[in-house]
């Protein structure tokens, strides 16, 4: 099997394991009543995204997309998995044979930038959800979360390390 092959298999089995990881996480939260992402809310943004508009002032209000909440999934696995391919061109291949906590923790928790300066301004919460009525509730919320999704890279690599010769 070719490296680049190799590698995206290496990172799509990481990149899932540890979305399924953080996903988890969202349901035993959500059990809890704590409020977390409406997946369908990524899939609308994105459907608006691929037609042009980058920026909405709430995307709760923006128009509907068809098939949104399972383009809001897809993206949110696609999305683990390029973190996944991230850790591993941080770390390499060799990591997998003998993952370690560290690395794959801070990757996780440095992806958050992704969605509290990109995502969130670009629906309409502002930078670091500054246009929420809670902000700094929400940026830790999105920090813990994604120190999840770090404990699932690293999970998952170890599950791959032992599955795989």
């Amino acid at each position: 099997m070719g490296h680049l092959l190799h590698d995206i298999i290496l990172a799509a089995g990481i990149g899932i394991g540890a979305t399924a990881v953080m996903d988890i996480w969202l349901t035993f939260l959500k059990s809890r009543g704590v409020k977390t992402l409406d997946f369908a809310f990524i899939g609308r943004w994105v459907g608006h995204l691929v037609r042009g508009k980058v920026r909405h002032d709430a995307i709760a209000r923006a128009q509907p997309i068809k098939g949104e909440l399972a383009l809001g999934w897809l993206m949110h696995y696609v999305t683990g998995i390029a973190f996944a391919g991230l850790l591993l061109g941080i770390e390499g291949r060799d990591w997998v044979r003998s993952p370690s906590l560290l690395p794959a923790l801070l990757v996780g928790i440095a992806t958050v930038v992704i969605p509290l300066f990109v995502i969130q301004p670009a629906m309409g919460s502002g930078f670091a959800a500054a246009r929420t009525p809670t902000p700094l509730k929400n940026c830790i919320r999105s920090v813990a979360n994604h120190a999840v999704f770090g404990l699932g890279l690293y999970l998952s690599a170890v599950l791959l390390a032992w599955l795989l010769p």
